[in-house]
């Protein structure tokens, strides 16, 4: 069933559900300041025992953005929900393809998050087993 919450708030189906996902970005954060109402209603979450996730499509580990909203003025207790699409890619590369060779694609501000994985960088894609954007 779909349900408007503009009006009543994620309040009025809370008890419905043990678990919530939530948008990181522009839901909880601008960029520049925490959303007050947001970090209002986490906290609620967590009074009646529900647990949540904050997703982000960050090309980031979780413990960067962590940082980022810890300098935010983000509580602990809050940011250890953080799960990031760079921590999920990291985990996927770790797991299968640990030893392969990959051409990167982006720009290389976004690189620091395969560090780990630096030896294994083509300049030239011919020689790579995967393309990482």
């Amino acid at each position: 069933m779909t349900k408007n919450l503009d009006k009543e708030g994620l309040s009025s189906i809370v008890d419905n559900y043990q678990l919530f996902y939530v948008d990181l970005w522009g839901v909880v954060h601008n960029g520049v300041s925490l959303h007050t109402e947001a970090i209002k209603t986490l906290n609620e979450i967590t009074k009646k025992k529900k647990d949540y996730i904050l997703l982000t499509n960050a090309p980031r580990p979780n413990h960067a953005v962590k940082s980022f909203l810890e300098k935010l003025g983000m509580e602990k207790e809050i940011r250890d929900h953080v799960f990031t699409s760079g921590e999920a890619a990291l985990n996927y590369l770790r797991k299968n393809l640990l030893k392969e060779t990959f051409f990167h694609v982006g720009p290389s501000r976004d690189f620091d998050l395969f560090k780990d994985f630096k030896k294994n960088k083509s300049e030239r894609i011919e020689n790579c087993h995967y393309i990482l954007c």
